[in-house]
């Protein structure tokens, strides 16, 4: 049996952040990182994926503080932006951040607690919303990461049978990466594609629900909608290249956005009881949103974004349903704008 206390004890830590045109989330996040409370020595990698904005004046700020590097290429996207980092990484063990978090000051502490308990060579952690989030970041928390909107898929370790780490907080060692080569080219669903891979050669992923980060989202509602329906798009992609992982739960979206339009079509042939099945589920909704944001603007908000969620994810799924699962045609070819090309 593995020793994971001697293996916990002989990781070094690397942690790997792409950044694109954006100087000021970098400043919040490496600012964050000199409030760690932790003894363990760790890397900082800052990969500037081809900025017109760039960070080097921020990181520069930094290099007295931390161990941290900085490093511009080219664009060619998170996922291969995250490889150069790894690839340039002193470390063993790389945790992978997206540059709009902030971490907690036991974030680091929390990691190693766990993997001392647990050792495994893939890990996720949840995103939450500080305090000092706009109301449309904490509405949009909420949608993203409640139970009656997502399962609890992003942050709960009881929600599904094996946990996928989502790459805004997720750890990965050497060996893991070497082996699987990293993130691929399609995005976003990168980082569910390399869950699967990792399960595929052997490798255990889990949930750690305490090493969570402020995930800050500066997103307005359109770009809300474009990235949820790119999530949707996404996903019968992933289920044509691992069909293993095709699950009902997947259509949820679309059946229920579909669902809602029929409600309402049916009012005008005096047929009001699906309508109310909805109404219950918006007003339990809208009761968890008061309860965990304890303010009813972000709870009215947080309706319109579990709408755009819904609404926007639905209709991604089914139309990439339709042309890659059903016509079977190209992902590439109908979707270029979620692959990066090298």
């Amino acid at each position: 049996m593995r020793n994971t206390y001697i293996c916990v004890m002989q990781l070094q830590f690397s942690f790997i952040i792409p950044v694109y045109n954006r100087p000021q989330e970098i400043e919040e996040l490496l600012h964050s990182f000199t409030l760690l409370k932790t003894n363990v020595k760790y890397q900082v990698v800052i990969i500037e994926d081809g900025s017109t904005s760039t960070s080097k004046e921020v990181v520069e700020k930094y290099k007295e503080q931390l161990d941290i590097a900085y490093y511009f290429k080219t664009n060619s996207g998170p996922g291969d932006s995250r490889n150069f980092g790894m690839q340039k990484a002193t470390g063993n063990y790389f945790i992978i951040l997206d540059s709009d978090c902030i971490l907690p000051t036991n974030y680091l502490t929390e990691v190693i607690t766990s993997l001392e308990k647990e050792y495994v060579d893939c890990f996720g952690g949840p995103d939450a919303a500080d305090a000092s989030f706009s109301n449309l970041q904490k509405a949009i928390n909420f949608a993203m990461t409640s139970f009656i909107t997502t399962g609890g898929i992003r942050g709960n370790k009881n929600s599904v049978d094996t946990f996928q780490p989502r790459s805004f907080n997720m750890g990965i060692s050497k060996e893991a990466f070497t082996k699987t080569k990293g993130f691929g080219s399609i995005h976003p669903g990168e980082d569910p594609d390399l869950s699967i891979r990792l399960w595929g050669l052997g490798f255990k992923t889990k949930l750690i629900p305490e090493a969570y980060v402020y995930h800050k989202r500066r997103i307005s509602w359109s770009k809300f909608y474009k990235q949820v329906f790119k999530f949707g798009m996404v996903r019968p992609i992933l289920n044509t290249w691992h069909p293993q992982t095709k699950k009902i739960t997947y259509w949820f979206p679309s059946l229920f956005s579909l669902g809602l339009i029929l409600a309402i079509i049916l009012i005008f042939f005096n047929f009001k009881a699906l309508l109310y099945v909805y109404i219950l589920y918006f007003g339990l909704a809208f009761l968890l949103a008061i309860l965990k944001t304890k303010k009813i603007p972000i709870a009215i908000q947080a309706m319109l974004a579990i709408c755009i969620q819904f609404f926007g994810y639905g209709y991604g799924f089914l139309k990439s349903t339709i042309l890659v699962g059903w016509l079977k045609k190209n992902p590439e070819t109908q979707f270029p704008e979620l692959f990066f090309k090298k």
